[in-house]
């Protein structure tokens, strides 16, 4: 069966970039988890209520996950995220179910503690979710965005520089004069880290996982 990669938001476009910058670049200076520990090793310290729009998918007798990165978009669908506890399929409803796999695609809340997602509020069909606007953080993927600071082969010697330090990375890809990075959760704490240590704008954190309300 034919599976085409994809990403949540607009990594679609943007996973073979990530495939060859990594392999072609390697180490173009020290490590930041070497010797300058400016990350955090883990995120979050506490638990913490979340809320995403995404993908909730279910293997026979399995856990139900929520899907958070790649998904392959076979029939059914494949895909891996943290473990949702307190999932009701009988509460939702536009669920499919093919060769023993129930999926569907909703706004969730739920408590985060760095591994296991446990719901706390009733589901919303995605396709019925309105998201609020976010006037904190502009959009990334949006071509309109004037272009960031960082040149491209900057933005890649960052990428590669990043590769396994940054927690919950999920993918990250040089655009338009920045590096795009997406991680499962960040509660400001990475973005701040980061316009610190690059100067604002250079890095573009894009979270998942978000904080409620």
């Amino acid at each position: 069966m034919h599976a085409r990669r994809i990403t949540i938001g607009m990594l679609a476009a943007s996973a073979l970039l990530v495939s060859l910058a990594g392999c072609a670049t390697s180490g173009g200076g020290a490590s930041p988890g070497t010797e300058d520990p400016w990350l955090p090793t883990a995120l979050p310290e506490m638990v913490t209520e979340v809320h995403a729009v995404g993908t909730v998918l279910q293997v026979d007798e399995d856990a139900p996950q929520l899907c958070l990165g790649a998904i392959a978009e076979s029939y059914p669908p494949q895909c891996g995220g943290p473990e949702v506890v307190g999932w009701d399929w009988d509460i939702v409803e536009g669920e499919e179910t093919a060769s023993g796999v129930t999926w569907g695609a909703y706004a969730v809340w739920g408590d985060w503690d760095g591994e296991t997602f446990t719901v706390t509020r009733e589901p919303i069909l995605a396709a019925l979710y309105d998201p609020p606007a976010d006037r904190d953080a502009p959009d990334p993927w949006d071509p309109a965005l004037p272009a960031g600071p960082l040149p491209e082969d900057e933005a890649l010697a960052l990428q590669s520089e990043l590769e396994g330090e940054v927690p919950g990375l999920l993918a990250s890809v040089p655009l338009n004069g920045r590096l795009v990075v997406e991680v499962r959760f960040d509660d400001g704490t990475l973005q701040r880290a980061f316009d610190d240590r690059y100067g604002e704008d250079a890095v573009a954190v894009v979270a998942q996982l978000r904080p409620a309300d």
